[in-house]
């Protein structure tokens, strides 16, 4: 097939702070040195930040690195946080408030700021764009080219090929888009990230990685319930009650909205957990509630988060390119964080990928970056948070939190922990577990999966090929169904999956126009059978101010 080439220095996959602070920096130094570098940046949503989701509550450090100016440049950091609280949710009517104190070092949020990552990701694209840098939202990067044992470049998705793939009226060839450099800022499970971590045996040697998937909602709340600045964290019910394990987060923004949202880890083991029924009902909790009463929710979406920390870490060079941010997993899961360590694993990148260029290098591996990487602050915080995520999975709530206080408020204990179990490899067979009787949403608090993913503004081009590919079609029904009773129906945040019963029998169903892209299917499924794939560009959710 002829495609369009295009040539460029660098090419970037990926328009989240990672990706764009890669191509800001490089930018940057070209600039400095009065060199003229050519960079891309493809980013599959409609519009960058349109599939950006976050809590957020960040850190500043690695923005002021690109821009020390950065509050004169009008960055939306608009939200310093004023006040922490911290719960432990004993059932659902009472909690305990942790004293300041007991709360974890890296938990604190002094000098930070509530934002919304996807409002703080425009900004960063219209910088990169004011210092050269050219970006094509709506052009998802569906293969990678490897030439030679390099990684040379990558290919957009092919636009209008019908479900049963075929060429419409309306097709268009992807381009190939070829460079010296790649570098894949995909986010957490990224399509093609997964796959070159898998070619060039990134993660040899490592721990699996470790995810957990994030529902968030905004709502506009009554005036006088609002605290602008106030954080809320917290675990236990109702996820206690399942033996799953996470926290959820409340944040108060600007403008008398809160953002509320659970992060529930995925290595959980009983396979009737709901994440969205599980976040639905938590916000009945009168620790929330009381925020939300009389309030409106706004949007909704969910994404999952790769939180194994640096056991986990994949080597993040391969010749010709990086991987960088989430998609390597730069989360520092003990501050509830990535923003900050995404960033800064992309400023490196930038400036190893510039000096490489600069020597002529072109498509060569970058080993420098691992030594730079390492000297960094950003790896030295994930070192020293090594054994969070591992001591909470292996101790449970209590005694793992009892560990991370020591290790982190004393003085660092001289063990490294590990998590070897992959989280699709966690869940029980369904007969050994109990089932779960979620009450129905009552349309004020809790809401229903598909008046959910409507206020998500999810939206893929009608006839399309469909971007959840089954290795084998009859693992669902054959195997998922009998032995876990079919997890993808209650794992998946958006109503994608269901198992439906007519005059044929039962068959397994994938409304894939549902999908908000979190990627949790291709992490959780315990048969390993489903694979997320960029969908036509631009397709899935819109997110306003998330």
């Amino acid at each position: 097939m002829q495609r369009e080439v295009m040539e460029y220095d660098v090419v970037i996959v990926g328009g989240g702070p990672a990706g764009l602070s890669t191509a800001i920096r490089i930018k940057q130094l070209a600039e400095e040195a009065g060199d003229e570098l050519a960079v891309c940046l493809v980013e599959k949503g409609s519009e960058v930040g349109a599939h950006i989701l976050s809590g957020a509550v960040i850190e500043d450090r690695a923005l002021a690195e690109l821009f020390p100016n950065w509050k004169e440049l009008g960055a939306p950091l608009n939200t310093p946080v004023k006040g922490d609280e911290v719960y432990f949710l004993t059932s659902e009517e009472k909690a305990v408030k942790t004293p300041h104190w007991a709360i974890p070092k890296p938990m604190h949020n002094d000098g930070n700021y509530i934002v919304s990552l996807g409002n703080v990701s425009r900004w960063l694209g219209e910088q990169a764009e004011n210092l050269g840098v050219e970006i094509y939202p709506g052009f998802p990067a569906a293969e990678y080219i490897v030439e030679d044992g390099a990684v040379k470049g990558i290919i957009t998705g092919d636009m209008g090929i019908s479900e049963e793939g075929e060429q419409k009226d309306t097709y268009m060839p992807g381009m190939e888009l070829r460079a010296k450099y790649t570098i894949f800022a995909e986010g957490c499970r990224g399509h093609l990230g997964k796959q070159l971590i898998s070619e060039f045996k990134l993660d040899e040697g490592k721990d699996p990685q470790h995810y957990g998937i994030g529902i968030k909602e905004l709502w506009d709340i009554n005036p006088e319930l609002h605290e602008e600045g106030l954080v809320l964290h917290g675990a236990g019910w109702p996820l206690s009650e399942s033996g799953s394990s996470g926290g959820f987060f409340l944040y108060h923004a600007e403008n008398n909205q809160v953002v509320v949202g659970l992060i529930t880890d995925l290595s959980y083991s009983n396979p009737h957990v709901s994440p969205f029924d599980e976040f639905q009902r938590m916000k009945h909790h009168p620790v929330i509630k009381k925020y939300l009463e009389g309030g409106k929710r706004v949007s909704y979406g969910a994404r999952a988060i790769t939180k194994g920390g640096l056991n986990c870490l994949p080597k993040m060079t391969f010749p010709g390119g990086l991987v960088v941010g989430c998609d390597a997993g730069t989360l520092n899961f003990s501050k509830i964080k990535g923003t900050h360590t995404a960033m800064k694993s992309g400023i490196v990148a930038a400036e190893q990928v510039v000096a490489a260029i600069k020597a002529d290098r072109a498509n060569d591996e970058i080993v420098e970056f691992t030594k730079a990487f390492e000297d960094s602050w950003a790896w030295k915080e994930l070192h020293r948070s090594r054994n969070f995520g591992p001591a909470m999975h292996k101790f449970g709530t209590f005694l793992g939190g009892a560990f991370n206080f020591v290790d982190q408020n004393i003085f660092p204990l001289p063990v490294t922990l590990h998590d070897t179990t992959p989280d699709h490899a966690t869940l029980k067979p369904a007969s050994e577990c109990k089932k779960i009787d979620y009450p129905k949403p009552d349309g004020v608090i809790s809401f229903a999966k598909l008046d959910s993913v409507f206020i998500g503004n999810v939206n893929h081009a009608e006839d399309q090929l469909c971007h959840l590919r089954l290795k084998d079609n009859s693992i669902p029904l054959g195997v998922n169904l009998e032995k876990w009773d079919e997890p993808a129906q209650r794992y998946c945040p958006a109503g994608v999956y269901e198992i439906v019963e007519d005059e044929n029998g039962q068959r397994f169903q994938i409304n894939s126009q549902n999908c908000v892209h979190c990627k949790t299917c291709d992490i959780k499924d315990p048969s390993q059978n489903i694979t997320w794939v960029t969908p036509e560009g631009g397709g899935g959710p819109n997110y306003p101010n998330m």
